[in-house]
């Protein structure tokens, strides 16, 4: 296994590289940045919900969908990724999703400590300093083998970020902006000061020593990898993809409303991230379900068959939590801070 220090890259491959040593089986350890800006979008959001398509689109901004879970982030070469990639049945890797986070996001706490940030761990998947978020992080489990992503946050362009975020008017926007400052931070505003991307990366490869073994460094990636994040990445960088999740949300304007049948449109706040919802209610039971949001679920591409499981079941609380715990139980899934019962919550609005 080695460790792939390769600072600034192209943003495509700042994103395909690690997707295609998951689907290769190939463990590793990327430290990189992209040469450019883009938006990344979490794997079970709805672009055209999340994201301020027509900004995007003026100011030349790509908008790529990752296959790990997780929210909308503006991307640049002022944060720093780590994506790590090892097998899921590793000696070591924990099972639990929450206590890999714990796990494998240890170093990078460590890390950031050791250049003069006070950082420490936050379930489910954060690292904050001071009370505000210093770290996103991200985990998926792709083709047998687990992934982490995430960045040391050197600078940040909150202004970038506010903008490319789909909202309903400007002061909402000015409202974005303001709380992305209160709770977010940069390695800059704690320190008043940047550290070598050279720096951070060496010692956070020292530091995965413990949990990995030896990490040979690397500067150049094979070129079998290469081939395969770019196959991966003309495959991605679609609209096929990108609105992947938006053609299963039902369009409520097609659907006729008459008594006893109406379209619910919701969302909830979780310890998970937030869960948004598209249903109709169709004489007392649920049809056409819908599941989006920033929350992870594991295996990412199980969400489907929770929103099928939930076809037809009786649209009261009671039924909808049995209906999506027998669910987890049948197909073994995950979500770290997101229950079943939150399924009945966000489903059931007026209860």
């Amino acid at each position: 296994m080695k460790c792939y220090f390769l600072d600034k890259v192209t943003w495509q491959h700042s994103q395909a590289l690690y997707h295609a040593a998951a689907h290769l089986g190939r463990e590793a350890l990327f430290i990189l940045r992209p040469a450019t800006p883009y938006v990344c979008l979490g794997f079970h959001q709805d672009a055209e919900v999340e994201i301020d398509l027509a900004f995007t689109r003026e100011n030349d901004i790509p908008v790529f969908r990752r296959e790990v879970g997780g929210g909308a982030v503006y991307l640049d070469g002022e944060q720093l990724f780590y994506q790590l990639i090892v097998r899921a049945d590793r000696p070591g890797v924990p099972e639990d999703k929450a206590e890999f986070y714990r796990k494998f996001l240890a170093p990078v706490v460590e890390t950031y400590r050791e250049f003069g940030v006070e950082a420490e761990y936050k379930p489910v998947n954060d690292i904050i300093a001071n009370g505000r978020k210093v770290s996103g992080n991200g985990a998926a489990e792709i083709e047998g083998m687990m992934v982490l992503v995430g960045n040391f946050i050197m600078d940040f362009n909150y202004e970038m970020m506010s903008k490319s975020l789909r909202v309903p008017d400007e002061k909402f926007r000015d409202k974005i902006f303001k709380t992305l400052q209160e709770n977010m931070s940069t390695m800059l505003r704690e320190t008043g000061k940047i550290p070598p991307t050279a720096a951070l990366a060496e010692s956070l490869r020292q530091r995965y020593f413990p949990l990995l073994g030896d990490l040979p460094l690397a500067t150049e990636v094979e070129a079998d990898i290469v081939a395969e994040a770019d196959r991966l990445f003309a495959e991605m960088y679609a609209d096929a993809w990108l609105f992947a999740n938006d053609r299963r949300r039902p369009e409520a304007r097609q659907v006729k409303i008459r008594d006893g049948v109406y379209v619910i449109q919701n969302m909830l706040k979780t310890p998970g991230g937030l869960v948004r919802v598209t249903a109709v209610q169709d004489e007392g039971v649920l049809r056409d379900v819908h599941l989006s949001g920033d929350f992870f679920f594991y295996p990412a591409q199980d969400l489907p068959l929770l929103e099928r499981k939930l076809e037809g079941v009786l649209a009261e609380s009671q039924a909808i939590t049995q209906a999506a715990a027998d669910f987890y139980a049948e197909q073994q899934v995950e979500s770290p801070g997101v229950q079943p019962e939150d399924f009945a919550r966000v489903l059931t609005p007026a209860a």
